[in-house]
C-alpha cells in the first residue's frame, strides 16, 4: 500500500512539472531595451515568453524615478504590439517588428511625444532604429548608456 501511494505522489509531482506555464524561466528570454521617449533616453529590459507574450520595464536615464512597465504580444509573422504605463501616469501604445527571435525595433506614441525603441541590440546596433534628438548621440560610459551632444 505504501509503495503504491509513493508511486501516485511521484506521478502527480511529475505531471505538475509538465504543467508548468510557458512563462516560467526555461521558456523565456530577457533582452535589453533602449528607447527614446520624447527626446529622452530610457533603458531597461523586456522578457519574452515562448507564447509570444511578454513584459517590459524601462526607466529614464535622466530621472531614474520615472519608471514605465508594460506588456506585449508578438508573432514572427505579424510582429508585435503592446502598451506601457509610466509612474507619472503617462500611457502609450506601441508596435514593433521582430528582426529575429531575440531582436526587434518599433515605435509608439506618448502624450509627451513619440517613442522609438530597439531590443536585443547593443547601443551601437540599436542606433539606426532610434529617433535620436538632433545633435545627440548615444555613448556608453562604462556600463551606463547616456545621450550626449555630438
Amino acid at each position: 500500500m505504501n509503495k503504491q501511494l509513493v508511486r501516485v505522489v511521484a506521478a502527480c509531482m511529475g505531471l505538475a512539472g509538465w504543467a508548468m506555464p510557458a512563462a516560467a524561466g526555461p521558456f523565456s528570454a530577457i533582452r535589453p531595451v533602449i528607447a527614446i521617449v520624447a527626446g529622452e533616453l530610457f533603458v531597461g529590459e523586456a522578457e519574452g515568453h515562448l507564447s509570444g507574450a511578454g513584459t517590459l520595464a524601462i526607466h529614464s536615464q535622466k530621472d531614474p524615478a520615472l519608471k514605465c512597465v508594460g506588456q506585449f504580444t508578438s508573432s514572427a509573422e505579424l510582429g508585435g504590439s503592446g502598451a506601457i504605463q509610466c509612474s507619472d501616469g503617462a500611457i502609450a501604445t506601441f508596435r514593433f517588428k521582430r528582426a529575429g527571435i531575440f531582436r526587434g525595433h518599433g515605435s509608439g506614441s506618448f502624450p509627451r511625444g513619440p517613442m522609438s525603441f530597439a531590443y536585443g541590440y547593443s547601443a551601437e546596433e540599436a542606433a539606426p532604429y532610434l529617433k535620436l534628438p538632433e545633435s545627440k548621440k548615444l555613448r556608453l560610459d562604462g556600463a551606463v548608456l547616456t545621450l550626449v551632444d555630438l
